[in-house]
């Protein structure tokens, strides 16, 4: 094994992790370095690599960005060809050797041990000088750091609070995760989406992880004293939050007391996921793939993963469909509606804001509860771009009006995706946003699960949501095994940020998905699609898979 490397990542992987920084509150010094690049005086952490002399200043330089937030570090490249080790407490201030009286290490794939163990003085040596316990030469790309005794006091006793001993919703026995519904989901999506999650933890308790013998430890050489992992059952808690999101945080609050869980897992809501997302955040507690069609994007919450930015990415879609046709020409003039309180309100925003950045003028209209869709569209001039954010029910309402707008862009997502309701007369001026693959694509992506929910008599009442909840649960499995014993909830936020597009793995809906340091959108586009007959369902493409 290669000598100890406290590396720092190369400049790509540093983009990615500074841009996505988490924000998360800091209670120590030593967390305040660790994290975001502050020194106890509140001046920025600063350090200069020391072949190239290049500066590494605040943030830039913080720890988290290539040590991770579990300080279990990372790789980067083509078959591991830069690995940044672990430099939790543990692993640090391990020994070399395998004696069977020493504490059982938990395995990671790039840790290191062909060297002595460090001491506080050659850690803070080590940070300060870029050498390891023995004195050679850390990786060139490792900044040396300028920090007083006692910032490197307070950085090495964070290091060491990293080792995660207790984790919540971790027993020698199971693990407990829990699912979270919104009071405003609709009942046929919460039977579809629990359906799958029971079947799929059921099935997963006939076969615990940690079946295969040779993941258990031996205790007798450093390869299996690294390489254990326990027999444990999955235990499904179902979080139905009731009243005016208000009360949420109160209500997650309680049952996080009665039983704390290692993640979140899938999940169903709809115009409101902020709650979730913040609870998940500030509880430092993975929340992977919910079933949201707003999720939270502000660029700063490091444990909450989403399968796509949902109305917020057709909203980008629909803006950058519109550039297109201002700069091939056309009069643009845009209007868009939406109802109060639903998931357009936020797609509606998202909108305005990406074509004022173009320098185009939107005017919204906000349809309150029961009030019906606005005679003034059906009489828009031939010039207009219409932006509907409205369910089926408002769209089916529209009617077989002859002067229907030239251009009307309808939420694939709100309005039922080829399923969306558009009378005849709207249907050749109407382009579906379309964030999936286009069904014609995705059919043989499908066979996987849809023959396990006929295996398991599951009805398919929901495909979409149905195909993705399963996504999420084979995410959770396949990362939990490359864990070993390490339930380190951090840890499972950032294997699966560093593996997902590595794997072969049944993608459902989406035609790629891919994640890395610190990103939380594993789909990134979507279509601009039309119905191709004056009836029935069948989508084309107005042009390729687009990325905004």
């Amino acid at each position: 094994m290669r000598a100890l490397r406290l590396v720092s990542l190369g400049l790509s992987l540093l983009v990615w992790a500074v841009a996505g920084a988490a924000a998360e509150v800091v209670s120590d010094i030593g967390e305040s370095i660790y994290l975001h690049g502050i020194l106890g005086s509140g001046a920025p952490l600063s350090g200069v690599r020391g072949t190239d002399g290049l500066a590494v200043k605040g943030a830039d330089g913080a720890c988290v960005n290539c040590h991770q937030h579990s300080g279990l570090g990372t790789f980067e490249g083509y078959n591991q060809a830069l690995t940044i080790p672990p430099i939790t407490g543990q692993y640090l201030f391990h020994a070399r050797g395998a004696h069977a009286d020493e504490p059982v290490l938990p395995y990671v794939e790039w840790m290191h041990g062909n060297r002595d163990p460090y001491t506080d003085l050659t850690l803070a040596r080590a940070i300060r000088e870029g050498v390891d316990s023995q004195g050679r030469a850390l990786h060139f790309v490792m900044p040396h750091y300028a920090l007083g005794d006692a910032d490197m006091a307070a950085l090495i006793s964070y290091l060491k609070k990293l080792d995660v001993r207790d984790v919540p919703g971790v027993t020698e026995t199971v693990l407990h995760f829990a699912t979270v519904i919104t009071p405003d989901t609709d009942p046929v999506k919460r039977r579809a989406m629990l359906d799958v999650m029971e079947h799929y933890f059921a099935e997963k308790n006939l076969f615990p992880i940690g079946a295969s013998a040779h993941l258990h430890t031996s205790g007798k050489t450093e390869y299996a004293k690294s390489m254990f992992m326990s027999h444990r059952l999955w235990q499904l808690h179902v979080w139905e939050l009731t009243g005016p999101a208000s009360t949420w945080p109160a209500q997650m609050a309680r049952l996080w007391a009665k039983e704390p869980v290692l993640a979140m897992v899938s999940g169903l809501g709809v115009s409101n996921w902020a709650p979730v997302h913040a609870f998940c955040q500030q509880q430092r507690v993975p929340c992977l793939f919910p079933n949201v069609e707003v999720p939270v994007d502000d660029g700063q919450a490091f444990y909450s993963l989403y399968f796509s930015r949902g109305v917020l990415l057709e909203a980008e879609l629909v803006a950058k469909a519109i550039d297109a046709a201002k700069a091939s020409g056309g009069a643009i003039t845009v209007e868009q509606i939406y109802r109060e309180g639903d998931s357009g309100a936020a797609a509606a925003s998202a909108l305005a804001t990406a074509l004022k950045d173009r320098g185009i003028a939107i005017h919204s209209q906000a349809l309150a509860t029961g009030a019906v869709v606005p005679q003034a569209l059906l009489r828009s001039s031939p010039a207009s771009v219409w932006v509907l954010w409205l369910r089926a029910g408002d769209l089916g309402a529209l009617g077989d009006a002859a002067a229907a707008p030239a251009t009307v862009y309808v939420s694939g997502l709100m309005g039922g995706l080829e399923q969306t309701p558009i009378p005849p007369a709207w249907r050749s001026r109407v382009k579906i946003v379309y964030p999936y693959d286009l069904p014609d694509n995705r059919g043989l992506r499908l066979r996987y699960p849809l023959g396990w929910f006929s295996s398991h008599h599951i009805a398919v009442i929901d495909e979409q949501i149905q195909a993705n909840t399963y996504l999420a649960c084979g995410f959770l499995a396949e990362t939990l095994s490359h864990m070993a014993d390490n339930l380190n909830q951090p840890y499972l936020v950032e294997l699966l940020q560093m593996s997902l597009s590595h794997r072969l793995v049944n993608t459902g809906y989406y035609p790629r998905l891919s994640l890395g340091v610190n990103q939380h959108f594993a789909s990134r586009g979507g279509y601009i699609a039309h119905f191709a007959d004056p009836t029935g369902t069948r989508l084309v493409a107005d042009g390729g898979w687009v990325v905004p």
